[in-house]
């Protein structure tokens, strides 16, 4: 999938201003952030189909501005905003011509050990490409490139789950557990992703998970 994942890794330093929460500015590059041009990563297993849920009545509390989508995209494409709630966005964009829809947050805290190593801004996404018959796949974009062959995880509740890493991307390990982290999400209050970077610092990022039913309802709303 070379398409979405070059639009993707785009798209993660186009809406880090969008996403900018107060006391979490976008960090700067060091050596720990990803190399400019990524390899393609491994395919990865079909994942299971959801049933369609309804959309919500309202988005955002009445007074919160959404954030501005970035005026363009790598390869031409414009991610389209189709909601903002809580501490999440829904977005559906059409890179090579195919659509796709994402709900995505920035961290809410994020620690490094050792301290005061820096990076590029982290993103938790959840998307779904139908004409790759593709719905509702986690990944995390972590803002510098894993330790080869190293593993990440990520806790949501009691539960903990083992993600693959690829440069500077994380996916589920186990296919048959993204159902069932996607459900966790929607019910926890936060999302705790930990891996380690090339250079060996342990990154701990918090995503909080207000908001992120809503957005992922209306993310498969349009991405039936």
């Amino acid at each position: 999938m070379p398409i979405f994942r070059q639009w993707r890794l785009g798209l993660c330093l186009l809406v880090a201003t969008a996403f900018a929460t107060p006391g979490l500015a976008q960090q700067p590059q060091s050596t720990d952030q990803p190399a400019a041009a990524a390899p393609e990563a491994p395919a990865k297993p079909k994942h299971h189909r959801h049933k369609a849920v309804t959309m919500p009545t309202t988005n955002a509390p009445e007074g919160t501005p959404p954030p501005a989508p970035p005026a363009s995209a790598t390869g031409g494409v414009k991610p389209t905003l189709l909601g903002q709630y809580g501490d999440w966005g829904a977005y559906a964009a059409t890179p090579g011509g195919k659509k796709v829809c994402f709900a995505i947050a920035k961290p809410s805290t994020s620690a490094t050990d050792p301290r005061g190593k820096s990076r590029n801004p982290a993103f938790l996404f959840v998307s779904s490409r139908p004409a790759d018959k593709v719905n509702n796949e986690v990944s995390i974009a972590i803002g510098y490139a894993f330790k080869p062959s190293s593993e990440a995880t990520v806790e949501v509740g009691s539960s903990s789950f083992a993600l693959y890493t690829q440069q500077d991307g994380a996916w589920i390990k186990n296919s048959a557990e993204q159902a069932h982290l996607v459900d966790a999400m929607r019910t926890a209050q936060n999302a705790v992703v930990k891996g380690m970077s090339s250079r060996g610092t342990h990154t701990t990022d918090t995503f909080s998970l207000r908001g992120f039913a809503q957005a992922l309802d209306r993310t498969d709303q349009d991405c039936r």
